[in-house]
């Protein structure tokens, strides 16, 4: 066995162990299976990349924002809204980022983050958005927002497959010990989200930097979530199952592996309200958040196809030099001011002296999970349990995948349309995270549709076959930062957080966790910076 034998071996075994659902039997013939690896020959090329290539040309420009995900549209956003134009877009290697979508027929669908939790009174940024673009219809700023009912979750919207059958929402019921840990659990959340530190800050809130700085709170985050839980008595394997399936759906990876103060924060910062919603309602759209994405995009003559190669500051400005694709042509863009929008991963090659900025890239990196995002084109709906109406969001108890969401369900018809597509989630919690994209770069087409069907044929069996016209499986090897131990005192990502210079810095991974929130805040910073 060679080296890449062993890595696919110990990666595969670890991805797997403990799923209870059968193998998928033999990929039919005549059914279409793509396999989309956004960004990965344009992030290869720039990993090996010894010497900067020439340039054909340039353009000066006042502003440059690299990279068109959450955070990079969001600076372009502020900035048009503040009458600033003097700025371009460079799109990078994927558009959109993990808010990117694609289309089936006439149903379009998430190939990454897929809804938005009703915003904090802390997200104002949010908020405001959202009141412009008519999602919030009356009261923006108030406790209790008025909401577009289009984008609220329509019902039914969460319900679980546990003991063959399916149960309401996605916490499992469970046995008389296990119910009482989750209410004690949930009450003491409740407790958390009332709570504020010693300097008057709500102990957990989005975005998370406005969260209290008590250290006695912010100490939590020298432990793992999974310690914490022990130490306080949640022990019940049910309620365990679903914390992990909690902290893998926002971070990546499970309570083993993330910080005591994250997993606190997950449940204890979402406390969002609605005048006609829940506090747990999510906003969302069959294409998932690519709908606010593209309500963030500029005018198209201010937005750039291609990838950035190299950031040069100097003293009379900065120059980014860019390729219009791999094998294309490279330019260069003479800006004042540059926001880098991208993942610090890919930062750290556009700026080989990141360190210069505060960030050591061997110290301060965070850890970047990766995940695999499966859409199954369904030219009819699998039959259901009898009695049982499919759900938005559908997970599987006691599975290592997230489950699955039906993108037609927000569609408002007379009858439930005769197609759809189905998006499956999972998020492969690998025993490292370059085990995970080791794992994703070599597999084939049968173990990645394997692990990403798995909960979809737990469920269906064989009749997915029958209804299922085509597979696209989208594999993000940097799909998300995850907020590991200690990541609250990464001096390296409060540096970057700081820089107010010729560069600037704005995604989500300057916060440690990547959550649509954080990555607009980061670019609604930097758009600010800009414009002072």
């Amino acid at each position: 066995m060679n080296r890449r034998q062993f890595l696919q071996f110990t990666a595969a075994s670890t991805l797997l162990a403990g799923c209870k659902e059968p193998l998928l039997p033999a990929i039919p013939p005549w059914l279409p299976v793509s396999v989309l690896k956004p960004a990965m020959n344009e992030g290869h090329w720039l990993r090996q990349l010894k010497h900067l290539p020439p340039s054909s040309g340039e353009r000066k420009v006042g502003t440059v924002i690299i990279g068109s995900g959450i955070a990079g549209l969001t600076a372009a956003w502020r900035l048009q809204q503040q009458g600033y134009t003097d700025f371009v877009l460079l799109m990078g290697a994927e558009p959109f980022g993990n808010a990117s979508a694609g289309q089936w027929q006439d149903v379009s669908y998430p190939r990454g983050a897929h809804y938005l939790p009703l915003p904090t009174m802390e997200s104002v940024h949010i908020r405001e958005m959202l009141a412009a673009w008519k999602i919030i219809e009356a009261n923006p700023f108030s406790t209790q927002p008025r909401y577009d009912e289009l984008a609220l979750v329509h019902a039914l919207d969460e319900r679980i497959f546990a003991n063959q059958q399916w149960q309401d929402g996605v916490i499992p019921h469970s046995s008389t010990n296990s119910q009482q840990q989750q209410t004690q659990f949930f009450n003491w959340v409740n407790q958390l989200k009332q709570q504020r530190g010693r300097d008057g800050k709500p102990l957990f809130t989005i975005p998370a930097l406005l969260s209290s700085q008590d250290q006695e709170w912010r100490d939590l985050d020298k432990q793992n979530f999974a310690t914490w839980l022990s130490t306080h008595g949640f022990t019940d394997p049910s309620l365990r199952w679903y914390l992990d399936y909690c902290c893998k759906d926002d971070y990546g990876l499970d309570s083993q592996k993330i910080s005591a103060w994250a997993g606190l924060h997950y449940f204890a910062s979402r406390h969002g309200q609605s005048e006609n919603a829940s506090e747990s309602s999510v906003l969302t759209w069959s294409e998932g958040l690519h709908h606010l994405a593209e309500k963030m995009l500029p005018k198209i003559a201010q937005c750039l196809q291609g990838f950035a190669i190299n950031i040069n500051e100097h003293s009379q400005g900065v120059d980014v030099l860019y390729s219009a694709g791999l094998g294309k042509k490279n330019f260069i863009l003479k800006a004042q001011r540059v926001i880098c929008a991208t993942p610090l991963h890919v930062s750290a090659r556009l700026l080989p002296h990141l360190s210069s900025y505060g960030f050591d890239v061997k110290q301060h990196m965070p850890i970047h999970a990766s995940w695999l995002v499966t859409n199954v084109y369904l030219d009819r709906f699998p039959q259901e349990l009898k009695g049982v109406d499919l759900a938005w969001d559908n997970v599987v108890y006691g599975s290592q995948s997230l489950g699955y969401v039906v993108d037609t369900h927000q569609w408002l018809r007379a009858a439930k349309p005769e197609y759809t597509v189905f998006t499956a989630y999972h998020a492969l919690n690998a025993a490292s995270a370059k085990m995970g994209r080791e794992w994703l770069q070599h597999a084939s087409d049968t173990e990645l549709l394997t692990l990403g069907l798995s909960d979809l044929q737990q469920v269906y069996g064989q009749q997915l076959w029958q209804c299922a016209r085509g597979v696209e499986l989208t594999l993000r090897g940097h799909a998300m930062a995850s907020p590991s131990v200690g990541f609250l005192h990464n001096t390296g990502l409060q540096a970057l957080q700081a820089v107010d210079g010729k560069v600037l810095f704005a995604h989500s991974d300057l916060s440690g966790y990547s959550i649509f929130e954080e990555a607009a805040w980061w670019g609604w910073q930097a758009a600010n910076r800009v414009l002072a």
